[in-house]
């Protein structure tokens, strides 16, 4: 088994490339939990003319957070990152907004695993303001 030191780009540990992909460091892991970092850039096809991040990605960042954790245990196991896909979210909340240059920190949770399906839990914070949550459905190959 490999030895990762903490933080780890996250660009190393998933098969997304920008401007995909929407996650950059790795930064705790304890179990099935995990905290990843994200700062999405104004650039992004996920911003608005205001800055402002579409809704619908910090659904995806809860996703690509999982996809880190994912990809954190297989490099430790020294196999190749695997593909995964979103396949369902279920309770699904916004409490806020979410802007360009912000640094976001999200919280992931594996609830169950079976066969190549997860089931995870996942939060969105601005600060100390959680701006989403949600539960998502992931299938890896």
């Amino acid at each position: 088994m490999r030895e990762l030191t903490l933080p780890l780009a996250a660009e190393s540990l998933i098969p997304h490339r920008l401007p995909m992909r929407v996650v950059d460091e790795l930064l705790e892991v304890d179990g099935k939990k995990a905290s990843v970092s994200a700062e999405v850039s104004a650039d992004s096809p996920f911003v608005d003319a205001n800055g402002k991040l579409d809704d619908i990605i910090l659904v995806e960042l809860i996703a690509q957070g999982h996809a880190v954790l994912n990809g954190y245990y297989t490099q430790l196991e020294s196999r190749p990152v695997r593909e995964g896909f979103l396949v369902g979210v279920k309770k699904a909340k916004w409490f806020g907004a979410a802007y360009a240059g912000e640094k976001l920190l999200i919280e992931i949770d594996t609830l169950a695993e079976v066969d190549a399906f997860s089931l995870a839990m996942g939060q969105v914070w601005r600060g100390d303001i959680m701006v989403a949550s949600g539960e998502i459905k992931v299938w890896a190959n």
